[in-house]
């Protein structure tokens, strides 16, 4: 009824660290701190990033199907580089994509993966993110201490990943070998504990074999009270030069993190904000209620032959599992409540703060996707046209296995005040069985064609086969779809200058229908896929050492609701009226002078849906979805003080709505952020420290107002954080 969405668990816990982390940070941060990653290059043969010191990227993965300079890709496309991860020191992809104006949280609670809304639209954790260009289990908060970058692309990917959401897609690039021995350590406010470490080189008696290993643990202590946990994190990436024409590329990433899951609030009466709530309250808290925990393996592989030099092939292949054993006391609706007994559906908390408690348990809930990738890429002429052509083949497979939900209600409490522990859940917990076995199958080609050094045409598409069944509790098939569907994308760019790029852009999508909530008259049944399309114009110049973009887009989708029918409390689950997304996109990255950089964006997004049937949904912006939102980040290094430098900048939401008939709104906020960053030479080490204050104002507002699974929720934004780390490179 409540949790329906949660996932995973392994038995038992990986072993843990017993560093004091605490005592080893301040006997570090008194003499050394981090530097910006070693700059050593890579081989030429080698198809990797540098680590960059700035905040400014030229190139992404994520736009096609190997890296292309950002200004020749007729996509929008936001990269977030090693250096701004550092200075944010980020630990959650929230804080990477917090950096970009278009994207917003979308049921993301502290101690549970997170999920995001981009360009007003909701990833999926099926198919929205990747590492190095293939499909990850979005179940999971993927580690970043090993990426070089993480890349977001905005807007429809059918093209690069076959069946997706339509807000885009999220790509994780790793670190490759390189001279590397750095230690970091961390801690915040709240005495949390962090240590890192990153090693690398280059081996074998021509260098040919390199190797990078990111080690880390984390102590969490959390501003919710009752939700610290503890995070181990390995990873080992391993690159090998067989010969000048031939690269393997490997990488292999473990993560096990348990923490409590912090529950949103809902709605009092459905009809308004919570009043006077603290973010460090935990909703239904149960002393004996067990953390979520969840165990993460990543591994992928890439091999490349060049056979000429126009030509070159590759075979990529990935699996990426996830198991969480999802404990929890949930907080959700008023079943309880004498003030909601004449609600045929009271999924929101009473109108004086009562809750329902539920013993929600998930046990050994389990996610593996599996994907293997062919590609032949060249560049030819044809009657003086260039062209660069790529063309393969890919097959995926996505497969969860799940016991029973156990979803127990045990008592009642209040918003204002610390519930009664009340008796847990002892009953029988089912075996697993397989819920899903989804698998896509597809062709695909990209071509560039280049008529002269101003004008170039990209035009490619992907054949997709979709072939998914579901089963119910004995094994049976309870739906099939299998779907053939092509995905074109067309795209023209004007160069009239090598610096300044205009482009114009259609893209077709394929998206996994949603499935009905549980109070709906079809509860639990999945809908048909949907389609999306997609129109985009943007511009891009670099100027100097700063990048510039502008963007238009329009984006438009199946709506798919619960509708309410003529009886009332009764809701069927359809796919009926269209959702379409118009915005205006801006953005800056890079050095606006000698001594300054920033990374900037500004959003506008009008969100509306029509022909839905239900005239309260109509009309006015979509839920979670501001008009406005803004983010500016800055690095200015003081000119009279070698080494230091101030970070700082703001985040800016307006309105949005907390409801799908827009009777309840969240107000606007700004958040103010501060920081320092020293570097220095210790003992002949570079060492560099950081400093960052979050929310410096302590400002109380609503971060995310959607909805997950049918039910509304509302999360507070963090209180003022403060976060030190030292860094020192050997």
């Amino acid at each position: 009824m409540n949790r329906l969405h949660r996932t995973f668990n392994q038995g038992e816990s990986a072993p843990r660290f017993t560093l004091n982390l605490l005592t080893l940070g301040l006997l570090l941060s008194s003499a050394v701190p981090v530097a910006h990653g070693a700059n050593t290059e890579l081989p030429a043969t080698a198809v990797t990033a540098e680590d960059n010191a700035g905040y400014q990227a030229d190139s992404a993965w994520v736009g096609g199907f190997e890296a292309a300079p950002l200004l020749d890709t007729p996509a929008a496309i936001s990269v977030f580089t090693d250096a701004l991860i550092k200075d944010q020191q980020a630990r959650l992809l929230s804080d990477v994509l917090s950096n970009d104006a278009s994207v917003g949280e979308s049921y993301a609670p502290i101690g549970y993966y997170q999920n995001f809304v981009v360009r007003g639209f909701s990833l999926n954790s099926a198919s929205s993110y990747k590492i190095n260009g293939r499909t990850i289990t979005g179940e999971q908060n993927v580690g970043l201490e090993n990426k070089q970058q993480v890349e977001l692309l905005k807007g429809l990917s059918g093209l690069q990943s076959g069946v997706s959401e339509p807000g885009g897609v999220v790509n994780y690039v790793t670190k490759r070998a390189a001279d590397v021995r750095s230690v970091t350590v961390s801690t915040d406010d709240r005495g949390s504990g962090y240590l890192a470490t990153d090693v690398g080189g280059w081996f074998g008696s021509e260098q040919q074999f390199g190797l990078r290993a990111n080690f880390a643990h984390e102590d969490i202590h959390s501003y919710v009270e009752h939700a610290n946990g503890q995070r181990d994190f390995a990873a080992v990436a391993f690159d090998w030069n067989i010969s000048p024409d031939a690269l393997l590329q490997l990488d292999v990433e473990y993560q096990n993190k348990e923490q409590r899951s912090v529950p949103g609030y809902q709605l009092l009466g459905g009809t308004e904000l919570p009043h006077h709530a603290s973010p460090k309250k935990l909703l239904a808290h149960q002393s004996g209620s067990k953390p979520v925990t969840i165990d993460s393996l990543n591994i992928n592989g890439n091999f490349e032959y060049r056979f000429t030099d126009n030509w070159k092939g590759s075979l990529s292949a990935s699996r990426s599992k996830v198991v969480i054993d999802d404990y929890s006391s949930f907080a959700w609706g008023c079943y309880g409540a004498a003030s909601c007994a004449g609600s045929a559906v009271p999924n929101y908390f009473s109108p004086e703060g009562n809750y329902d408690i539920y013993d929600f348990r998930s046990p050994d809930d389990t996610r593996r996707n599996d994907e293997v990738q062919a590609a032949l890429s060249g560049v030819f002429d044809t009657g003086g046209i260039g062209h660069e052509l790529t063309v393969g083949s890919s097959a995926f497979r996505r497969v969860v296995d799940q016991r029973e939900l156990i979803n127990e209600m045990i008592g009642s409490g209040n918003i204002d005040s610390e519930p009664e522990n009340f008796a847990r859940y002892d009953g029988p917990v089912e075996d697993s069985y397989r819920r899903l076995d989804s698998r896509q199958y597809g062709l695909f080609f990209n071509d560039r064609i280049s008529f002269n050094q101003q004008w170039q045409t990209v035009l490619g598409g992907r054949e997709v086969l979709l072939d998914e069944r579901t089963f119910d509790d004995q094994g049976d098939t309870s739906r099939h779809t299998r779907r053939y569907e092509f995905l074109p994308q067309a795209a023209l760019i004007y160069k009239p200058v090598p610096n300044l790029s205009l482009y114009t852009r259609y893209s077709k999508g394929l998206a996994l229908g949603g499935t009905a909530p549980w109070f709906a008259s079809n509860a639990f049944e999945t809908l048909a896929p949907t389609l999306s399309r997609q129109i985009e114009a943007g511009v891009k110049y670099d100027w100097r050492r700063i990048s510039l973009s502008a963007t238009l887009f329009q984006i438009r989708q199946d709506y798919q609701y619960a509708r309410p029918d003529a009886t009332a409390g009764a809701f069927t689950y359809v796919q009926q009226g269209e959702q379409k997304n118009t915005g205006l996109e801006l953005a800056a990255n890079g050095w606006a002078s000698e001594r300054l950089q920033v990374s900037a964006s500004v959003t506008a997004i009008r969100a509306r849906v029509t022909g839905s049937g239900t005239p309260e949904y109509e009309g006015h912006q979509t839920i979670n979805v501001p008009t406005l939102r803004a983010s500016l980040y800055g690095d200015y290094a003081l000119p009279w003080f070698d080494g230091l430098a101030l970070l700082g900048g703001v985040q800016y939401s307006g309105k949005k709505y907390a409801s799908q008939q827009g009777g309840v709104q969240a107000g606007s906020y700004a958040i103010f952020n501060i920081g320092s960053r020293y570097s220095t030479r210790i003992e002949g080490y570079d060492t560099v420290f950081r400093l960052t204050v979050d929310n410096l104002f302590d400002k109380r507002y609503w971060r995310d107002v959607g909805e997950y699974m049918g039910d509304n929720y509302v999360f507070q934004g963090a209180p003022l954080t403060a976060r030190l780390s030292a860094s020192i490179n050997f």
